[in-house]
């Protein structure tokens, strides 16, 4: 079975998800966007050694990346557990780096944009010349995605590049955000963006859906972010809603989610 993130998280919340037997499913696949670590543990243990995870694009293979339902399982029960949040290692069939802006590939630790190369990734756009010779920077595929590799291989996924916020000059990543908010127990999924801020340039916003019948502050979920990440990177602001705006593929609709908080201005930096 594959699911995006989005999906797992409201079969998690489902008051009836323990009230059945998921001993047949041998692959659970999660893809699409990144997963809440603390979502994906809670997820090995509702339904048994088959989740796992990968990553990819249409552009360049759609498992670049691979991590087994072996390896997450042995991550959920204590054995190298940061791999809860790693979406794998490099598939044989295609070459995965980290590069810089330069062109410059980083070593393991580093922190850059994805990139692949291989003969499975994809050439170019059709009659998109421009978008292609953006997309095939010094040579290689670039993802958009921001991330690292460890000294095992393994890949994280820390953020998309334009989901990057800028807030008192520092580089905040949403998705780091996201998943310190997500280990909250009360909490059904979170989007994390930028809002305009005449202090900040831009101010770190969370958007939060709770768990049917569950209760949580503004103030808890900024000091739990807090003590997680220290005060730049925990949230300003904290809105709930019911359901948080997805693209027809289930992720999180950004692009829909500014738009709430960014109407009236020119662009969506600041």
């Amino acid at each position: 079975m594959f699911l995006p993130p989005t999906a797992l998280y409201a079969m998690l919340a489902h008051p009836h998800v323990l009230d059945f037997d998921y001993s047949s499913l041998r692959y659970f696949l999660l893809a699409g966007s990144a997963v809440s670590p603390e979502k994906f543990k809670r997820a090995v243990e509702v339904f048994g050694p088959c989740m796992c995870q990968s990553y990819g694009q249409t552009e360049c293979h759609l498992i670049a990346t691979w991590l087994p339902p072996d390896v997450a399982a042995a991550a959920a029960a204590g054995d190298h557990p940061e791999r809860m949040a790693s979406c794998g290692q490099a598939n044989y069939s295609v070459r995965v780096e980290i590069l810089d802006d330069n062109g410059r590939l980083l070593p393991d630790g580093d922190v850059g944009e994805i990139v692949a190369r291989g003969g499975l990734v994809g050439g170019g756009y059709f009659e998109m010349p421009e978008a292609t010779a953006e997309v095939r920077a010094h040579g290689w595929h670039h993802t958009g995605d921001v991330g690292r590799r460890d000294e095992h291989g393994f890949f994280y996924i820390v953020d998309r590049k334009k989901d990057m916020i800028v807030t008192g000059g520092f580089n905040v990543f949403s998705a780091e955000v996201e998943a310190a908010v997500m280990e909250l127990p009360q909490v059904r999924e979170c989007a994390v963006i930028g809002v305009a801020d005449e202090k900040w340039g831009e101010a770190v916003t969370a958007i939060v859906a709770l768990n049917p019948g569950a209760a949580l502050s503004a103030d808890d979920v900024i000091s739990h972010c807090k003590a997680r990440l220290g005060g730049v990177k925990a949230p300003k602001d904290v809105y709930f809603r019911d359901e948080i705006p997805r693209t027809p593929a289930g992720k999180f609709d950004k692009k829909a989610i500014r738009k709430e908080f960014w109407t009236g201005t020119t662009r969506n930096v600041n």
